[in-house]
């Protein structure tokens, strides 16, 4: 298997072109090139990646090549079904254990992180028409909007604005699990829990 450097724009894009919980950057990048997605060498899945990737005139990058190699490489973890997403977000006990709309919100989306940690960095794309609901660090949020109360999703890395009333944080709740492919009827019984 060979290793590409690819900047975050471009993984986000290929990341949101998945299909079911999962599906690797290869098999994603096959379908969209129309490519036999039956070739694929499973053994080369395993082989480990390079100590260090070079390119000319991407030394300056090295650092973020290594994180965007590490999350493209997560995308062969195995994931959980999406019937089992669903059974965690509606456990009635461990929703009853958090506090508030606030709490249930960040447990349902670090439910949703913990199932599928290499395709979340999609939600980073729900946003609002002059509201960013989602970033990779505190500040930028705090940068879009001063009283974005910013709170982190779980150990994720990823924030998320907190600050919205029940009704928007169900909607982007919502949006979260029709990307990520829950069935319609089953998104409607958990947001309804926050």
């Amino acid at each position: 298997m060979k290793y590409i450097e690819i900047d975050e724009e471009l993984y986000r894009h290929i990341a949101s072109k998945t299909e079911r919980i999962g599906e690797s950057a290869s098999e994603i990048l096959r379908r969209l090139l129309g490519l036999d997605i039956e070739r694929v060498n499973v053994e080369a899945v395993a082989t480990p990646p390079p100590e260090k990737i070079s390119q000319p005139g991407m030394d300056r990058q090295q650092e973020m090549a290594s994180s965007a190699t590490a999350r493209v490489d997560e995308t062969t973890a195995p994931a959980i079904s999406l019937s089992t997403l669903v059974n965690q977000l509606t456990d009635t006990e461990a929703l009853a254990q958090q506090k508030g709309a606030v709490g249930r919100f960040l447990f349902s989306l670090e439910t949703v992180y913990k199932a599928m940690p290499q395709q979340f960095d999609q939600v980073l794309q729900i946003q609002g028409r002059d509201r960013l609901y989602f970033a990779t660090s505190k500040a930028s949020l705090l940068k879009a909007s001063k009283s974005a109360n910013p709170k982190e999703i779980g150990q994720s890395g990823f924030w998320v604005t907190t600050n919205n009333n029940t009704a928007k944080k169900r909607t982007i709740l919502s949006e979260v699990l029709t990307q990520f492919g829950v069935d319609p009827e089953q998104v409607e019984l958990i947001v309804n829990q926050i």
